[in-house]
């Protein structure tokens, strides 16, 4: 009898250290957290630059490599006379090494009772220096629009009478744009983008325009950023080929607020007025944004 109680005490002390290990060993299990990282920082970028679009007038800088950017935009143009203009449009892009981005957009319009898609567009970018290398950190900006439905509200001037009528509305030509990016961030409280953009129509009657857009918010009231508000303006020059000399300047200011709503999705709005001095009319956009962005890889934490 006493030699088995020596042998069952000493089993049990060969196999105690294993089951306590077998125990700590569930039990770290059990604390392993994968958590996903919110989009970072874009080559030492403030986030708010690392975002492509930095308000619903102005783009800023280029994501992080292998970060996916998702928006849906919508604008509204009301008129003083006449039925309004409804503008959707979808895009997403992807960040690159090297500061390069890619992108791809589509289009839609409805207007007075008639719509559908208007065009298809394919985008690159490419920042000149990391950020801060260089002053306002520039970014270069080409992209190609391809012309897929009718023109269902003429920019430029209206057609003769009764010609729309006979051949019906014109398809919206092909048309190619180039902008320069400028962004920054001031007094480490003010966040500040400006584009300079030229666009010309391939085909038709070859509208060209340029101007450049400014965009300024600041965060307020929430913390974390949550909420930032801010002025935006634009002004743009338009010409079709009968009227290079005397072309149709137009100005839009307004206020915008930008909600953060989580770490990777932001809600914006905007509403500007218009002012066109060569058709002396004024009428009123409104401009939302809903984006989301994530990161192509998510790194695992164990605690």
């Amino acid at each position: 009898m006493a030699i088995k109680r020596v042998l069952l005490i000493a089993f049990a002390a060969c196999t105690w250290p294993a089951l306590a290990h077998s125990v700590h060993a569930q039990a770290a299990a059990e604390e392993i957290v994968i958590t996903g990282e919110e989009v970072g920082s874009a080559y030492g970028a403030p986030r708010s630059f690392s975002r492509s679009r930095f308000s619903n007038l102005t783009n800023a800088y280029v994501l992080p490599p292998w970060t996916f950017y998702f928006g849906e935009i919508y604008e509204g143009d009301v008129f003083r006379h006449g039925p309004p203009d409804h503008l959707f449009t979808q895009e997403i892009e992807m960040g690159l090494p090297y500061r390069f981005g890619v992108a791809a957009e589509a289009n839609f319009e409805r207007f007075n009772g008639g719509g559908g898609a208007s065009s298809v567009s394919l985008e690159g970018r490419y920042a000149l220096a990391d950020w801060g290398k260089i002053p306002l950190n520039p970014t270069l900006f080409a992209e190609y629009k391809f012309g897929v439905g009718p023109i269902r509200h003429e920019e430029g001037p209206a057609p003769p009478p009764g010609e729309e009528e006979e051949s019906g509305p014109p398809q919206r030509p092909d048309a190619y744009e180039f902008r320069l990016l400028l962004a920054d961030e001031f007094f480490h409280r003010y966040e500040w983008a400006m584009n300079w953009f030229f666009e010309k129509e391939n085909t038709g009657d070859r509208g060209r325009e340029w101007g450049f857009a400014q965009s300024v918010i600041t965060p307020i009231l929430l913390p974390r950023e949550q909420l930032k508000v801010g002025v935006e303006m634009e002004y743009k020059n338009f010409t079709v080929k009968d009227t290079r000399g005397d072309p149709q300047h137009t100005f839009v200011i307004g206020p915008t607020a930008a909600f953060r709503t989580t770490h990777n999705t932001r809600f914006d709005v905007s509403t500007i007025s218009t002012h066109s001095a060569s058709c002396r009319s004024t009428r009123s956009k409104l401009a939302c944004r809903g984006e989301s962005a994530a990161a192509g890889d998510v790194a695992p934490t164990i605690t």
